[in-house]
């Protein structure tokens, strides 16, 4: 075979794949059809389980510089609208456009504890992280090839034949598609996607304006929709619920958007010049399951769904994530009976969580009287400090879990960024992409116990304070904990090993 995986997708879910593969010595192959990065304005932020991902992995400065100066952006653009000052504290997020502040939030809550550096990786545009990963892969040694289209393919047991433009073949062990809501991959082999069809045009652009010094910040309710300006400047959004575009592939024109916002907003504001634009909907779809044989599924091309609440890139990051590994360890053989059905069973429940959300906010941004009545109810709710708190654990992550085998409660879930006793954290350990056990109590039999799996798991031996008072841990390379204990025996762990590290050699 030519290659043991290729990716058709080179956005940051294919991207985010092959540093995940190549960390495990996977040869890949990247192609996309776009000669050069998309920088049509799409996703700003990433939740904490998105952060977390990229501190794991060593990525947090270069992500880090990029937030920083767009916080400075944010702060210039307030100070251009009165509202100069000290650094603003950012919300943690809205609900249909119901923003909710972060000093509402208990950040006390156990959910949050020990986050870590993470938590301050929040304001990214999506061409930053793609340009972040592009780097990265290229330096693991990942082929990245640019305007090159999939057109084909003929999987097999046995592997993938893929055709790339009218004349190339690629022989694949595996062939993954990354390539968006509108998947040649998906649809080629033939995966179900049901959902429910869209009702809304929504636009997004960066642009020249005027007329916009009165206009309120933040989401607001307009007629028959809602509307956006900022945080960053020229920044504006427009929601109208008169169904989906005619043809959402038409030039955006600086017309059309001055026309949406006017018309929702009821303001005299004029777009000049337009920089980057974009139209969405709500269109929300799921594929039922993440394989078929040796095609896999990641990212829009698995899952659809509106922007609101930001989740979609945050969605695809944890698919990459977590099929990396699982995936790498089957193209080398010790993968146990099942480990890479288990991409889907650990991420579908997720993506179709985040379908259930987004649905819920498209409902309650509608502008009829009975609507209304029930936001400003959601509204009162999500100002206490318990409905700020629900929601912040809500969009940042923290809540999701894996079903996942084991009695202790942290099992199947991201495992808090511990400190240890020689100043190091978590994090800072997994940047290879390999499981790590902790030993916290020198415990020798469970030294022991894990040495048949050297080379998949690294033992870490350290003392630590953490809450509860753990005696061990075992941490999968996606950062979730797939054991744990407190009394200082070894009680599950070999049966834990098995199911997510083979056979002990």
């Amino acid at each position: 075979m030519n290659r043991d995986v290729v990716i058709s997708g080179g956005g940051p879910v294919g991207l985010m794949l092959a540093c995940e593969l190549r960390l495990r010595n996977v040869d890949v192959l990247v192609v996309e059809r776009l000669a050069e990065p998309d920088l049509t304005i799409k996703a700003g932020s990433v939740n904490l389980t998105t952060g977390e991902a990229f501190y794991r992995r060593g990525l947090l400065p270069a992500v880090d510089e990029v937030v920083q100066q767009n916080f400075a952006r944010i702060q210039e653009f307030l100070k251009s609208r009165g509202g100069g000052g000290p650094k603003p504290a950012m919300p943690v997020g809205h609900f249909a456009g119901i923003m909710v502040a972060s000093n509402g939030v208990d950040f006390g809550d156990p959910a949050f504890r020990d986050v870590g550096p993470a938590s301050r990786v929040v304001m990214i545009q999506q061409q930053a992280v793609e340009a972040i990963l592009a780097q990265r892969a290229t330096e693991l040694g990942a082929e990245v090839r640019r305007g090159v289209e999939l057109t084909g393919f003929e999987a097999g047991e046995d592997g993938v034949t893929v055709r790339l433009g009218d004349d190339e073949t690629v022989r694949a062990g595996w062939l993954v598609g990354a390539d968006g809501g509108r998947s040649l991959v998906r649809k080629h082999a033939g995966f179900d996607f049901p959902g429910t069809d869209p009702a809304i045009t929504g636009r997004q652009a960066l642009a020249e304006l005027t007329g916009t010094d009165a206009l309120p910040g933040g989401w607001q309710h307009g007629n028959g929709g809602l509307y956006v300006h900022g945080p960053m400047p020229g920044r504006i959004l427009t929601v109208e619920f008169d169904g989906p575009p005619e043809d959402r592939d038409a030039p955006i024109t600086a017309q059309e958007l001055e026309d949406s916002f006017r018309r929702v907003s009821g303001a005299d504001v004029r777009v000049t010049k337009v920089h980057s634009a974009t139209r969405f909907t709500d269109n929300a779809r799921q594929a039922t399951t993440y394989r078929r044989g040796r095609v896999l599924l990641a990212g829009d091309a698995a899952h659809v769904h509106s922007p609101f609440g930001g989740q979609g890139l945050n969605l695809g990051i944890g698919d990459a994530v977590n099929l990396g590994w699982k995936l790498a360890a089957t193209i080398h053989g010790w993968a146990p009976d099942g480990l890479l059905d288990t991409y889907t069973t650990d991420r579908h429940p997720i993506g179709a969580w985040v379908l259930e959300w987004t649905r819920a906010q498209v409902a309650l941004m509608r502008s009829d009287v009975r609507t209304k009545a029930l936001r400003q109810v959601v509204t009162d709710l999500l100002n206490t400090d318990d409905g700020a708190t629900y929601l912040a654990k809500k969009l940042s992550g923290v809540l999701h879990r894996y079903p996942l085998d084991g009695e202790h409660d942290l099992t199947g879930r991201g495992a808090p960024d511990f400190v240890f006793a020689d100043g190091t954290r978590l994090g800072e350990h997994l940047h290879d992409g390999r499981a790590l056990l902790l030993d916290l109590a020198e415990n020798a039999e469970l030294r022991e116990t894990a040495s048949g799996w050297a080379g998949r798991v690294t033992t870490l031996t350290v003392k630590c304070d953490s809450e509860p008072a753990l005696t061990g841990v075992l941490v999968r390379p996606d950062g979730y904990i797939a054991w744990a204990t407190e009394d200082g025996g070894t009680t599950g762990l070999e049966a834990a090993l098995r199911r997510w590290f083979g056979e002990p050699v």
